[in-house]
């Protein structure tokens, strides 16, 4: 299959999770999308938890330019400097991978390589992996710095367009959770409100 669009570069990685780096400024993935990236032998699949734009040199911070501008983009054609010394980071949950030709919904047996690339997952190949529900696990009781269930509603929103028939996609994960959180209803009711 082919790949989807390269996106990003992994500049960190553990067993559970990574953080790609973008090529182009405020070009990343959504929240809750499928993305891969891959070595010779493994295809490593996570969900998109978290993006960030920040200064490349931590010591120093982004300020305000724009007060005597007419528009965003006026910034950046008075300051191309800009789009060098900024740049927008995602960090990636870990939910699955291809070995050979099968298809885990669970942790690789290794993290993603540094400067491995990152690509978004194809139509085709988010309808093939969410076929399974088994990944929800992985999303539903991680800790997060942010709101856990906003990552999880979002993956299932953006999984559904890939289905021929959303709505039952979007059913059959409402009744997935309702088994994982049956002693949690606040949870459960919701994470329901957030696929509808």
């Amino acid at each position: 299959m082919d790949d989807g669009q390269r996106v990003a570069e992994v500049i960190e990685a553990s067993s559970a999770e990574f953080t790609a780096q973008c090529y182009k400024l405020d070009q990343a993935p959504p929240l809750g999308s499928l993305v891969k990236t891959k070595d010779k032998h493994l295809e490593i699949y996570g969900v998109v938890y978290n993006v960030e734009t920040h200064s490349l040199d931590p010591g120093r911070r982004v300020v305000a330019r724009g007060e005597n501008m007419k528009s965003e983009d006026e910034i950046f054609r008075v300051n191309p400097q800009l789009a060098r010394l900024l740049s927008t980071d995602f960090k990636v949950l870990v939910v699955g991978h291809v070995q050979g030709k099968s298809l885990y919904h669970y942790l690789p047996p290794k993290p993603a390589s540094i400067h491995g690339f990152v690509y978004t997952c194809r139509l085709e190949e988010v309808r093939a992996f969410t076929q399974s529900l088994d990944f929800l696990s992985l999303l539903v009781d991680v800790r997060l710095p942010i709101p856990g269930d906003e990552v999880t509603a979002a993956c299932l929103r953006y999984a559904s367009q890939a289905h021929p028939d959303p709505q039952v996609f979007l059913v059959k994960a409402g009744k997935e959770l309702a088994c994982m959180l049956s002693s949690d209803a606040k949870r459960l009711n919701s994470l329901l409100k957030r696929i509808r």
